[in-house]
């Protein structure tokens, strides 16, 4: 039996169509309130979903569900991912580029993760948020 005062979060996937988008509707969803946004970074969406601030603050858990997933996890398959990872690379920070390449090698090879499934490892590494697909 659901908790009454559980927290129930509504994300709508077909508002994701890129990286940018992504964080656009997380922003939306577990920041309403704040006079801050995420930044788009997988660190600051694991960091958020520990809780204590936006819509999490002061719950112990939520759920979240997830419209249209399958638009969001094509939105931030394949094609996302490798301009992601090359913007890392054609970037001026100082990221570890021999692990980038080997990224980006393996995602070519069918082997590699996107960036929609690095984010649902986010989400599962998170006991306290149930995530229900849609």
């Amino acid at each position: 039996m659901a908790n009454a005062d559980a927290l129930i979060l509504r994300m709508n996937g077909s508002a994701v169509h890129d990286i940018a988008s992504f964080y656009d509707e997380i922003n939306r969803v577990f920041m309403s309130g704040e006079d801050w946004q995420l930044a788009h970074s997988l660190d600051a969406l694991d960091d958020m979903l520990y809780g204590g601030y936006g819509v999490l603050a002061g719950h112990a858990v939520a759920t979240l569900i997830w419209h249209d997933i399958e638009h969001a996890r094509n939105a931030l398959g394949v094609a996302a991912t490798r301009a992601w990872l090359q913007a890392k690379l054609d970037g001026s920070g100082t990221f570890n580029a021999r692990a980038i390449t080997d990224q980006l090698q393996a995602l070519d090879a069918g082997d590699g993760q996107t960036y929609f499934q690095i984010v649902m490892e986010i989400f599962a590494a998170h006991p306290s948020i149930t995530l229900e697909r849609r």
